[in-house]
């Protein structure tokens, strides 16, 4: 398989096609960024990569990395975590506080703003330094040194965060949150401030692809049974209250951020990371989208 002809093919597609959308301005920072960025990663499960486009350039992955912290406390908390937080697609905004109260303070799933807070106060519960061990984790994925966070971005999503703020206390007041409020979200801003590459991303997420053994760092990171609940779950839920339509027309288990990235993965084939950072109306990248959806055609791949 030629993936570096394919995704050279599926990136001059996109192109011709001169989609457009709009750069998330909630975060002023992320408002400022080159609209007109693309990049594709491919990384196979020998650990060859394949580019094209803008895919060197580092870009604020934000809710990708809820994948990470997702991993990080999985098979630490077991059973307990799944009572704390849910596993169904919410159909509502990532954001919704009236979802959360309407639930009595159980979020809907781990990707929605309320359920990544669930897991950032279980990873402040475990580790002292979580937004150090956060770093540290996604660089072992990556194997190499490679994540920063960006301090304007994480200042900027803090300035204007209340609605976290108040999910977060919701949270508390249901007694489903055990660390300081300021604490959690600082972590919170934190990792969803870090910024990657499309390459150093698509290794992060290549132990998905692989029954849960990253070949970047030598490990097993997470069983494998572990690995197809992790991916289930990105397949139902990984795309805010677009993840039906994403597993219609792509079928590949992955996340989104608002910064324009999408990682996903092809089990027992490759991972990839799709950057660029105008959003549609649902918070996900026109072009990654498209981009992911022309390639599981062109390679005739998908979980279905």
């Amino acid at each position: 398989m030629n993936y570096q002809q394919v995704i050279e093919e599926v990136y001059q597609e996109v192109q011709e096609k001169n989609l457009r959308g709009k750069v998330a301005t909630y975060i002023p920072e992320l408002a400022s960024v080159d609209p007109n960025q693309f990049g594709i990663a491919l990384v196979d499960l020998e650990g060859n990569v394949y580019g094209v486009g803008d895919y060197e350039v580092p870009f604020s992955i934000q809710s990708i990395s809820k994948v990470h912290t997702l991993t990080m406390v999985f098979h630490v908390f077991k059973s307990k975590l799944w009572s704390r937080v849910n596993v169904e697609p919410s159909g509502n905004p990532f954001n919704s506080i009236a979802q959360l109260e309407f639930e009595k303070g159980i979020p809907r799933n781990p990707f929605i703003n309320a359920g990544a807070l669930v897991i950032t106060d279980a990873l402040c519960s475990k580790f002292e330094h979580a937004t150090k061990q956060v770093s540290d984790f996604i660089n072992e994925l990556a194997g190499k040194t490679c994540v920063s966070i960006n301090p304007s971005v994480k200042n900027s999503e803090k300035n204007h965060g209340e609605r976290n703020t108040a999910l977060a206390y919701f949270l508390k007041a249901y007694k489903n949150f055990d660390n300081d409020v300021e604490e959690v979200l600082d972590v919170y801003f934190s990792h969803c401030a870090m910024e990657l590459t499309c390459v150093d991303l698509a290794k992060s997420f290549s132990f998905l692809a692989n029954d849960g053994y990253s070949i970047f760092a030598q490990r097993e990171i997470v069983s494998e049974s572990h690995a197809r609940r992790i991916n289930a779950l990105m397949l139902t839920c990984g795309f805010y209250d677009e993840a039906g339509e994403f597993a219609f027309r792509v079928g590949l288990p992955g996340k989104s951020g608002v910064g324009g990235g999408v990682a996903a993965v092809m089990p027992h084939k490759f991972s990839i990371a799709v950057w660029s950072p105008e959003l549609n109306e649902k918070g996900n990248s026109v072009k990654a989208i498209q981009a992911l959806e022309l390639l599981t055609d062109k390679l005739s791949f998908s979980l279905f």
